[in-house]
């Protein structure tokens, strides 16, 4: 009898733990491109206040109008799922057919393009705050692709300075943020324990500094001043090529083959800037815009083009690989983003399919096991370098089941301080 009753245990804690696994972004297959947030009519990082609405795009290369569900999953700040359940984060339904699809028009490469407007008639509303996983299935209801959205309340501020590095040694090199968290609407419960930070750099989910505790209370406000805990290696900006009209060679693309079944935009090879001083160029952070002067449409106008990188970075001798990221692709480590090293030039190449417009991209330096390496970025780091920071604050009280985003501040180092 006892010796049932401990089975009965085990098999609860097995199902218990399985259940609690972290939700991770899964990279879309090859035929599926261009996945983005639009809000606005604009490609954005995924933090939306609650009660707006925003879609998910993207394209399926095979161009055969297939069908795609859609699931949305809510999750604690560690990126759990939570323990509540569906009709209490979601009015209506989810797990229903994408029905907003468009095939590609007047384009050499074929694609269907697909839009996921939240809210939706399924849909109709995400109730409260806090981490979001959107799955995309296909009609066997396997997993193609998911992405992480968030949604935030405005129920306390946060005021934040960008300064430089506080410790001697990264004085050059990095940006530390200090910042306070206010709420007139909120008397916080025990903020060690129920207030949780994350702090993105350029909207990167993948290099959030987490778990940073308030070092100390002034009333009912929390003050963040440390000197290592929030410091980001300060990077180098971003590069970026312009194919807007994608027969011409415009910025940063040095000739164009038409030759093959679709354009192919060779890119002028780019130097690694490690060893250069810092020079500061215009960019848009990682983001990227789909563009086709030539069309009425760009999402079902705008092509689709080989695009040829290429890097000289002679002194690079780390047993690491280099990828080439930015928002168009999600800052993927996934093998297509690759680059490969050619002895015979002495350079490190990689093509990839890019729709058509203006992109924004860095070289990503990570070990065999996708772990970064921000210290010894193929272009260096430079606290001149111009970044956009977003902090988000969680809150869970003693009595809650699910941690809220009750805040969001935003920070650009351009106004950066000793």
């Amino acid at each position: 009898m006892l010796n049932s009753f401990l089975k009965k245990i085990i098999l609860i804690l097995f199902v218990t733990s399985a259940a609690a696994q972290v939700e991770n972004e899964v990279s879309p297959p090859y035929n599926i491109k261009t996945v983005s947030f639009i809000q606005n009519n604009q490609n954005v990082v995924p933090i939306f206040p609650l009660g707006s609405g925003f879609q998910l795009q993207f394209d399926d290369l095979f161009g055969n109008e297939a069908d795609y569900f859609y699931e949305i999953i809510h999750c604690d700040y560690n990126w759990i799922p939570s323990d509540i359940p569906k009709n209490e984060y979601l009015q209506g339904f989810d797990n229903q057919r994408i029905q907003d699809y468009t095939n590609s028009f007047n384009t050499l490469q074929i694609y269907s393009h697909y839009k996921l407007a939240i809210p939706n008639q399924h849909t109709q509303q995400l109730l409260i705050s806090g981490n979001y996983m959107l799955k995309v299935l296909n009609s066997d209801r396997e997993l193609v692709f998911s992405r992480k959205f968030i949604l935030h309340e405005d129920l306390a501020t946060v005021p934040i300075q960008v300064k430089r590095a506080r410790t001697v040694s990264n004085l050059e090199s990095k940006q530390n943020l200090e910042f306070s968290i206010k709420s007139k609407t909120i008397t916080f419960q025990n903020p060690l324990k129920n207030i949780k930070t994350a702090l993105l750099q350029n909207g990167k989910f993948n290099s959030a500094i987490k778990n940073i505790k308030p070092q100390y209370t002034i009333g009912n406000d929390l003050i963040y001043k440390y000197d290592t805990e929030t410091q980001f290696w300060a990077g180098n900006e971003f590069l970026y090529f312009e194919n807007k009209d994608i027969r011409a060679a415009n910025n940063n693309v040095s000739r164009v083959d038409s030759s093959t079944d679709i354009y192919n935009s060779y890119l002028y090879t780019n130097n690694a800037r490690m060893n250069f001083p810092y020079s500061f160029t215009e960019d848009i952070n990682g983001n990227f815009v789909v563009r086709n002067l030539n069309a009425a449409n760009d999402e079902i106008e705008a092509d689709y083009a080989w695009v040829y990188f290429s890097l000289s970075a002679p002194t690079f001798r780390l047993n690491k690989d280099i990828y080439i990221n930015g928002m168009f692709n999600n800052y993927s480590l996934a093998p297509e983003y690759k680059m490969e090293y050619n002895s015979k030039k002495g350079l490190y190449e990689k093509a990839i399919l890019i729709k058509q417009g203006f992109t924004n991209f860095e070289y990503t330096v990570a070990d065999a096991n996708k772990k970064i390496d921000h210290e010894n970025a193929i272009d260096g780091n430079f606290y001149q370098t111009e970044n956009d920071y977003t902090i988000l604050v969680y809150y869970r009280e003693n009595t809650d089941r699910y941690d809220r985003v009750i805040g969001k501040g935003t920070a650009n180092s351009t106004n950066i301080i000793n």
